[in-house]
């Protein structure tokens, strides 16, 4: 019985078919890209001080003086939150009293921003913070935001396989294009900081749920050697793109509403792709759907200048593979035995781990010296050849030695950043691109390396939990971002030293490269150690068998 890459073998690999859904899928991913990651700029929080109202009858000495001082990173700057109490001013003011002088300021009552804040436009003209004031008691709300809109990317997960098995790839891919464009349109018209980020839930559900479908439906219908491709470098490198897209529009619109309104113009024009991409061919034959099949069988044949067979899929292959039933499997068989558990809890770890880092250094933008706009570009294209280089060392190095490796790199240089004299701020930014590089490839590379690692019976669960874990360590990630409020480099030291342990924890990982994938839990690879206690323990079951025959029959039965 021939398998659907054998009866549509006659196709070719790369034919035009091939390169029109690869470019087209891989565009469809693009709109993913800024997305998510335009939270860095929609809720931006600018420089911003107490508002000292104009109507409170002040000198320009006591108005100059309205804001107490603090020392941060070496200088005096305003305070963002404390003003002094405005009617005790106000009344030096009145008596001809000058602060500094004649008024000690350190003995001055203060009061929090009663009027509101005033915010610097140099860089935004509005975001969320500016409309909303989440600055302050309050400034715990934007974090809050973009781990909700995460939350919305693990339910979409959760949901946007089943989704697809059941109703298509091709509608799933679309209708979920459709809710992340449509929601992001209704931001634009939020009246409340619950509005928005209820939205942003809903736009994260569709973010995640239409980048499922397109990886599905673009590893279903190409041939086996471009869907790696796919897979590690067109998908991967188009969301960078999409990441690379975000600063230039940010840098031209300064209004988050308007921003807003122009990131969804790329996912309307996607709609157009409907008449361009077809349903997977793998699934229609799962549901009976053999004519519809051929259809799109023979309309790619015809694209390729290739002549089909008259009879391209054999009822009765067919007919065999849907009476094949495959053996049931369960989320507890993860946790079965010792070595697949310890695995489990490995890749959890690094899945989670790698998350934290990756969303933690590109949302720590803001906090980043020199241009926002400049820094968010560079921490996009970096990736592009992270990707390429995770696609090397994927075809011709050890799997667990190139994550630790590059796990290693990213952490090693976070640790650093402490290091660093605060003048040579470039120096600083350099050696946070270097640690997204590195975790960028770490993160590519382990979706394989974690496939590889399963067996077929239960890949697909595994996977899927490891994603989750990634998709908690995104959740997290705002909150590594935040204690940079506390303190400027507790954020690098949290997440260069879990990277580094992580780095670490890998080389225990059982080695996958040159291997053949494993089908049953019993052949799976072991992790270092659990192969020697197994040995150990089957040599002392043999002596206490030598000693005591009785109890060895007794164990056997």
């Amino acid at each position: 019985m021939r398998d659907y890459d054998e009866v549509t073998a006659f196709l070719g690999e790369w034919g035009p078919f091939q390169r029109l859904i690869f470019f087209l899928l891989s565009a469809s991913i693009i709109p993913n890209g800024f997305n998510g990651m335009s939270i860095v700029f929609l809720a931006g929080a600018p420089e911003h001080r107490c508002l000292v109202p104009h109507t409170v009858n002040l000198s320009s000495a006591w108005r100059n003086h309205s804001i107490p001082l603090e020392t941060k990173d070496g200088r005096q700057v305003p305070q963002k939150c404390r003003r002094y109490r405005l009617a005790t001013i106000a009344n030096f003011s009145e008596l001809g009293l000058e602060p500094g002088r004649d008024v000690d300021l350190e003995q001055l009552e203060q009061e929090s921003c009663l009027d509101g804040w005033e915010y610097d436009k140099d860089v935004f003209l509005s975001t969320i913070v500016t409309e909303w004031d989440l600055v302050c008691k309050d400034d715990w709300k934007a974090p809050l935001t973009t781990s909700l809109f995460f939350v919305g990317v693990l339910m979409g997960s959760f949901i946007s396989g089943q989704l697809s098995d059941r109703f298509g790839r091709k509608n799933v891919l679309f209708l979920t294009m459709g809710m992340q464009t449509g929601f992001s349109f209704l931001q634009v018209f939020s009246v409340n900081f619950e509005m928005f980020t209820v939205l942003f839930v809903l736009v994260g559900m569709g973010q995640i749920s239409n980048y499922v479908a397109a990886f599905v439906l673009g590893t279903e219908i190409l041939s086996k050697s471009i869907r790696i491709i796919f897979a590690t470098l067109g998908v991967c490198i188009f969301y960078a793109f999409g990441f690379m897209v975000l600063p230039l529009f940010a840098y031209f619109i300064r209004d988050w509403r308007m921003l807003l309104l122009a990131l969804t113009v790329p996912g309307v024009l996607c709609g157009a792709l409907w008449w361009f991409i077809p349903e997977s061919p793998r699934w229609l034959i799962s549901q009976g759907r053999i004519k519809e099949a051929e259809v799109i069988i023979r309309k790619a044949a015809k694209i390729n200048g290739i002549v089909a067979p008259s009879t391209i899929f054999d009822p009765s292959e067919l007919q065999d593979l849907n009476s094949t039933k495959p053996q049931l499997h369960h989320i507890y068989d993860l946790i079965r035995t010792r070595n697949i558990r310890v695995i489990t809890i490995m890749s959890i770890i690094l899945w989670l781990t790698i998350s934290v880092g990756y969303f933690g250094l590109s949302l720590d933008t803001p906090n980043l010296h020199g241009d926002i706009y400049v820094n968010c570009f560079l921490l996009a294209a970096v990736e592009v050849p992270a990707y390429v280089l995770a696609w090397l060392l994927l075809q011709y190095l050890p799997r667990r030695y190139s994550i630790s490796a590059a796990l290693f790199l990213g952490g090693s240089v976070l640790l650093f950043m402490q290091l660093v004299p605060s003048e040579l701020f470039y120096l600083s930014t350099a050696l946070v691109m270097v640690g997204k590089f590195g975790i960028t490839s770490a993160y590519s590379m382990v979706y394989v390396y974690t496939a590889e690692l399963y067996p077929t019976v239960v890949r697909n669960m595994g996977v899927g939990v490891s994603s989750t874990a990634s998709r908690l360590g995104s959740i997290l990630s705002p909150y590594f971002v935040y204690l940079g409020a506390y303190d400027r480099f507790l954020p690098y030291i949290l997440m260069g030293s879990l990277t580094i342990l992580t780095a670490i924890l890998t080389l225990f990982f059982p080695e996958s490269f040159g291997v053949p994938l494993p089908d049953t839990i019993d052949q799976m690879l072991r992790v270092k150690g659990i192969k020697q206690w197994q040995i150990q323990s089957q040599t002392r079951m043999q002596k206490d068998g030598e000693e005591s025959p009785t109890v060895l029959k007794s164990t056997a039965f």
